[in-house]
């Protein structure tokens, strides 16, 4: 397959930019994000890196006039980078108003009451890592996961007086180790077909590092269980689950949103459609069973079916509202609406931006470029692949072109090795997908933070598998272990094949 003409910048006889040059704007961006987070904190999502990232733009872009280009070319790359980032802004938006729409109904606080009668606090961590794994691997889509069952544990480990942060760090784990093996997974099917493999070798691949991870991560959580006190925890329990059935009717059948769009995600159904058919079933609950919630919600209105349809309307754009008296279960139900996702789409903008100048300038592919000078055996290979990758997705704030990207790019030079490709394949799960989440304005770290209501940098040290795991495939590379030989012409049929045209069909 052809280089895209927006990665040639030499057929445009424009001078190839140096590493100096590449550089610069990543400094600044790193060296504004690191300023962002000492002034800001955990509150540097909330404006300031959006800040860092145009910046940064800028910088880019500066080079690139320096360079010859002209700033209506970096806008045309800019508006169709942005149009890279369209559907999971319009996911994010449905997903507001289903966090809002499934509080209303009923269905998150049905969830928390059963989660906080059979999970003990001693487990839950645990449980939280096992439960997201084993639904991920069934639907393959840690975002589907994360905006059902994640909510529900967010909930709960609220209940209960545990952190937030680490549970949040536990539903990640679990959804992306899921998600990575589950062979209904958008990325797991993308990853061996940019390598040129089939996707069961690839899995069975995977299996060496991901599982390992899995398994400490789901240790360490057991650990963390063990030091929780019991006490303290009961006491939260009981209150919390009569201010539940206080403000809500709790009962199996407001599970049945979640069944419904668990259903239609497995059947890989367009997403969109999926969740606002669980937000409408929901809203068809509330109306028949919740009535009181939605009108004890804040406005006044001259009659019963006014004041119903004013409050499942501002239940979609700003959110449902409790008010019960209690703190904390206030905060923890007054949440959702699509207004709820403005400032993660807003970084996901600002993100696109920058990674798109720093495409169409140049400055990734010389990146590159640079990073594989220092290649000398399979153990700096892979690590140079993990890191390309994790810099993807720090730098063009999207998971599907670190899997693609640093795929085209180091599939030569694995052959040349004498590689079997299934590794390259894994290493871009290993580190592509994996670490999305980690990085706060990645559309899936953004995703995860607006969801979950947690932070990045907060839960970011508690995603314990999405950090061993790509510390793993390093080490197997160094010791040469678990790694495949290329052992006969399969799969270099295969990469004719997806050289000819099967990258544009996934892409």
């Amino acid at each position: 397959m052809k280089d895209s003409p927006k990665l040639d910048a030499t057929s445009r006889h424009e001078p190839a930019p140096t590493i100096i040059q590449a550089l610069l704007p990543v400094l600044t961006l790193i060296s504004l994000l690191s300023f962002s987070v000492y002034l800001f904190g955990e509150d540097a999502s909330y404006g300031p890196n959006q800040i860092a990232l145009l910046i940064g733009s800028a910088a880019a872009a500066a080079v690139g006039w320096r360079n010859g280009i002209g700033w209506q070319q970096i806008e045309n790359a800019i508006i169709s980078g942005i149009s890279i980032s369209l559907k999971p802004i319009l996911i994010l938006l449905c997903v507001g108003l289903l966090i809002g729409s499934w509080i209303m109904g009923g269905t998150v606080p049905t969830m928390i009451y059963y989660s906080l009668l059979i999970l003990d606090p001693s487990v839950f961590y645990f449980a939280a890592c096992l439960i997201c794994a084993l639904i991920a691997l069934s639907i393959g889509s840690s975002w589907t996961v994360a905006g059902t069952v994640g909510i529900a544990l967010i909930g709960a480990a609220a209940g209960l007086g545990l952190s937030p942060a680490i549970t949040a760090g536990a539903i990640i784990s679990g959804a992306y180790f899921g998600d990575k093996m589950s062979p209904l997974s958008e990325t797991t099917n993308l990853a061996p077909a940019v390598a040129g493999t089939d996707l069961f070798s690839h899995i069975g691949h995977m299996t060496w590092t991901a599982v390992p991870s899995i398994v400490i991560a789901l240790l360490i959580y057991g650990l963390i269980g063990l030091n929780i006190e019991s006490s303290a925890s009961a006491d939260n329990l009981a209150i919390t689950m009569n201010l539940l059935t206080e403000n809500f009717r709790i009962s199996p059948l407001m599970l049945l949103p979640v069944f419904v769009l668990l259903w239609m995600a497995n059947r890989k159904l367009p997403p969109i459609p999926t969740i606002l058919t669980g937000a409408m079933i929901a809203v068809a609950l509330a109306l028949l069973f919740q009535r009181q919630a939605i009108l004890n919600l804040p406005g006044d209105s001259p009659n019963l079916f006014l004041a119903l349809a004013r409050g499942v309307w501002e239940t979609f754009f700003n959110g449902f509202v409790l008010q019960s008296g209690n703190v904390t279960l206030d905060d923890l139900m007054s949440r959702g609406g699509m207004s709820s996702m403005l400032n993660t789409v807003w970084l996901i903008l600002c993100a696109m931006v920058f990674g798109a100048t720093m495409e169409r300038v140049g400055l990734l592919q010389r990146l590159v470029d640079y990073a594989l000078s220092f290649v000398h055996n399979t153990g700096s290979l892979i690590a140079t692949t993990i890191v390309t990758c994790i810099g993807a997705n720090l730098i063009t704030s999207d998971q599907y072109i670190a899997i693609v990207l640093p795929g085209r790019m180091y599939k030569l030079e694995f052959q040349s090795r004498n590689l079997d490709v299934k590794n390259l394949s894994r290493t871009l799960e290993d580190s592509g997908t994996i670490t999305s989440p980690l990085v706060p304005w990645n559309t899936c770290g953004a995703y995860m933070s607006g969801t979950l209501g947690v932070a990045t940098l907060a839960y970011l040290p508690f995603c314990f598998f999405n950090m061993i795991c790509p510390l793993i495939a390093v080490i197997y590379g160094f010791l040469n272990f678990k790694i495949a030989p290329a052992l006969d012409e399969d799969q270099h049929f295969a990469t004719d094949s997806f050289e000819r045209g099967s990258t544009d069909a996934n892409l």
